[in-house]
């Protein structure tokens, strides 16, 4: 194995050898394994060890061993202490999603500061099953089915080719001592039920699945790289960067043969999930969005708007607006005079007869069933129909703003004041401005 290794570095990762490398390493048996790989294919690297504190005595014995061994190999070692129960509380996140998040968090300060260049993890093949048969569960898309990667920017996994038990087999001949997790052998956690549960049985029927595994993984990975130039070779038929986002063509993407999984390539770096309901908006009505945790995907009439979820601060929806009073809220500022007669006539002015208002006014959001009377226009029209009409885009129909007298909608802001509030003779005339 330490031959097919150091081969394997020369051959994929011949950069290991020149570059400050740190290697992530539990005290189990792989990243223990790693470490006198990498030591006899005359590497230099690191120690970075984590203690969650989940396991008590347990856990300070790992640490414990990992700085004995870091000591022997003549490594440099870091360490960082978690709270992770407290994490996962606070967060609200599972003990395992906590783990995850504080390691690579810390790994990636950690080599910030100290300048590496490289992080070695010791994945092996039969992880790259196991996350094989949780993404089949999950329903991801072939990106998901093609195992770990060996190489994700800073993250390098030389082990990959290697199978648990070739590993197993190489520290029992070479007299390697590593720290075992009991919590392994639980079958509570589904990686741990595939490892425990269904691995057997896989092997059972084909003691060679790891190795069948391996070259599905690689024809896998070919057809994801295929279809990646294939995608980009539409990229510009189909996307236009504008300053909301992305847009995607809807009638170039029905246009093309397979579209659901060129849409699921486009956007699979976004984080979403629910991707049945992404491919109905190509059919939905506008308006209608599918979220993940950092965008949202709008469909606005031909086109599908992708945006940033962006952490808005809180704004009041709702203002008391006084007789003569300016107000600064987020359209801007708006201001009211007395005036002899109507001035200009503009989107953003609005003239009332001040006898029929009754003060306070109130400014709002406007909301579903809401509805005016438009001025020029014979009876009341639903707010949303109107901005249907004035084709409104989707996403700007969340900051339309309405005045109010009373139970009357007297003005959508910025867009048309109503019938009902017209100007006659020998009205008093307030005059409101909307300065943004």
């Amino acid at each position: 194995m330490q031959h097919r290794f150091s081969k394997h570095i020369e051959e994929n990762f011949p950069s290991l050898t020149s570059q400050k490398v740190v290697l992530a390493i539990s005290g189990g048996v792989d990243s223990v394994v790693l470490a006198h790989l990498l030591r006899h294919s005359q590497i230099d690297f690191a120690f970075a060890h984590c203690n969650f504190r989940l396991r008590g005595k347990e856990s300070d014995a790992d640490e414990a061993f990992v700085e004995k061994l870091a000591q022997q190999l003549d490594c440099p070692f870091h360490l960082q202490h978690f709270d992770t129960d407290k994490f996962a509380e606070d967060h609200k996140i599972s003990i395992q999603m906590a783990a995850r998040d504080l390691r690579y968090a810390w790994f990636e300060e950690l080599c910030a500061q100290e300048n590496y260049q490289s992080l070695l993890t010791a994945h092996h093949a039969n992880d790259s099953l196991e996350t094989f048969f949780i993404n089949l569960m999950r329903g991801t898309g072939l990106i998901g089915l093609s195992g770990i990667p060996e190489n994700n920017q800073l993250v390098v996994r030389p082990l990959l080719v290697f199978s648990r038990e070739e590993i197993e087999v190489f520290a029992k001949e070479n007299d390697i001592k590593w720290r075992e997790d009991a919590s392994n052998q639980s079958s509570v956690y589904l990686r741990n039920k595939i490892r425990n549960v269904v691995y057997p049985i896989l092997k059972e029927e084909n003691p060679q699945v790891i190795s069948s595994f391996l070259k599905t993984q690689t024809h896998l990975q070919e057809s994801e790289a295929l279809l990646e130039d294939y995608t980009a070779l539409l990229y510009s038929k189909i996307v236009r960067e504008t300053f909301r986002g992305y847009e995607l063509d809807i009638h170039e993407l029905k246009k093309i043969p397979n579209s659901k999984a060129v849409l699921y390539q486009l956007l699979k770096d976004f984080d979403f999930t629910e991707w049945e309901d992404v491919h109905l908006l190509l059919e939905a009505q506008s308006g209608k969005r599918v979220f993940s945790n950092t965008h949202q995907l709008v469909k606005d009439r031909e086109v599908l708007i992708l945006e940033a979820i962006k952490e808005k601060p809180k704004e009041e929806n709702s203002f008391l607006v006084n007789c003569q009073q300016d107000l600064n809220f987020s359209l801007g500022i708006l201001k009211q005079k007395k005036v002899e007669r109507i001035e200009e006539k503009t989107k953003n002015t609005a003239y009332f007869p001040k006898e029929l208002l009754k003060f306070p006014l109130q400014l709002r959001k406007w909301k579903p069933g809401d509805y005016f009377y438009p001025f020029g226009m014979k009876g009341k029209k639903k707010i949303s129909d109107f901005l249907i009409d004035e084709k409104i885009p989707v996403t700007e129909k969340e900051k339309i703003w309405v005045l109010c007298n009373e139970s009357d909608i007297i003005w959508i802001v910025n867009h048309r004041t109503d019938e009902r509030y017209k100007i006659q003779p020998t009205q008093t005339i307030l005059k409101f401005n909307l300065i943004s």
